[in-house]
């Protein structure tokens, strides 16, 4: 016999709400729960699979889009294999993208932190080289100078 569990029982266990069990059916992630005299929804152990398997997948970026078409999928065999492969491939360059943006964004802000750095090593206190900028760019003059620097 297999182990049935009730929509709180299942909420509780995956840390989802109620709602969101209910969302993810009408989105097609899950399938239409069987349903007990009274109307209550069950669920098997292949739902809590489920619904870690979704929650993985966001956890790494899937949106719910991209999630109920890897789930939703009815090819078989090798079609199947390949429409996820298709998926998979294409999530993996959105992600090589994003690392690309944040290797950018992480020289940016050694760069920052040097000028930082450097500032606050100065006897005389200085204006924040990061943010202290004229709606051009330009870097705020020091004290006792005329000239903003050049953002770098």
């Amino acid at each position: 016999m297999e182990l049935t569990y009730r929509i709180g029982e299942v909420a509780a266990q995956t840390a989802l709400s109620r709602d969101t069990l209910r969302y993810y059916e009408r989105l097609g992630l899950l399938g239409r729960a069987p349903r007990t005299s009274g109307g209550f929804r069950m669920y098997d152990m292949s739902t809590l699979e489920r619904l870690r398997f979704i929650k993985r997948a966001q956890a790494v970026g899937c949106t719910l889009d991209e999630i109920r078409a890897l789930v939703t999928f009815d090819g078989r065999g090798a079609a199947r294999c390949r429409r996820v492969r298709e998926l998979i491939q294409t999530k993996l360059a959105e992600v090589d993208e994003r690392l690309l943006e944040l290797r950018t964004f992480r020289r940016m802000l050694r760069g920052s932190l040097r000028e930082c750095d450097a500032a606050l090593s100065r006897p005389v206190e200085a204006a924040c080289p990061v943010v202290d900028q004229d709606a051009s760019g330009r870097r705020a003059p020091r004290r006792g100078t005329t000239k903003p620097e050049l953002a770098g």
